[in-house]
């Protein structure tokens, strides 16, 4: 975990009842939030109320957070636990308010659908432990379009040559991270 000096500052300015710090707050990990809320489908109302709940929970929770420079990480579990009772709210409206609709529903797509979400927010979150050296080349090299090895050796000082080489450690980096490992163990049982 880094300590990111400005988390810090603006959790206890904000735990200290500063109105300000907690605006600066909502501000920098608000796109957290909906980014979450949209790898888990959700999006309108649902993500709405995920964040309305995620928010208050930070509220509540503000003044126990023992570590002001984990706030990110326990905002993106938090958002993904308010995700999935979400969904699970809305997967019991559908089977009790909507009979008609029971035929429609496919529980191992369901699934499917949750696993492949929480895979998603392990990436993000083993991405996110990688050294920022691996962040810049990663996201250089798998963009939209990937950026030309010429570009990416000029912005990052990395020679053509040891590009492959890095983006090979930087992957295993990553492979090797715990989130990922412990969501590929669940995925092979």
């Amino acid at each position: 975990m880094r300590n990111d000096p400005s988390v810090i500052d603006l959790v206890e300015r904000a735990r200290d009842g500063d109105a300000t710090a907690w605006d600066a707050l909502v501000d920098r990990y608000a796109p957290l939030v909906w980014a979450i809320c949209r790898r888990y489908g959700l999006n309108g109302a649902d993500a709405e109320d995920v964040a309305a709940s995620v928010w208050l929970r930070l509220v509540e929770r503000l003044g126990t957070i023992r570590e002001p420079a984990a706030l990110p990480g326990w905002l993106a579990t938090t958002v993904r636990h308010e995700c999935l009772a979400q969904l699970r709210t809305r997967r019991r409206h559908l089977l009790v308010g909507d009979e008609a609709g029971l035929d429609t529903v496919d529980e191992p797509a369901f699934e499917e659908l949750l696993v492949t979400q929480e895979r998603h927010v392990a990436v993000r979150a083993a991405f996110e432990n990688l050294p920022e050296h691996c962040r810049r080349l990663l996201s250089l090299l798998f963009g939209d379009p990937p950026t030309p090895y010429t570009e990416i050796s000029s912005s990052t000082g990395t020679p053509v040559g040891a590009i492959g080489p890095t983006r090979r450690r930087c992957l295993d980096k990553l492979r090797s991270d715990p989130a990922l490992v412990t969501v590929a163990g669940a995925e092979r049982t």
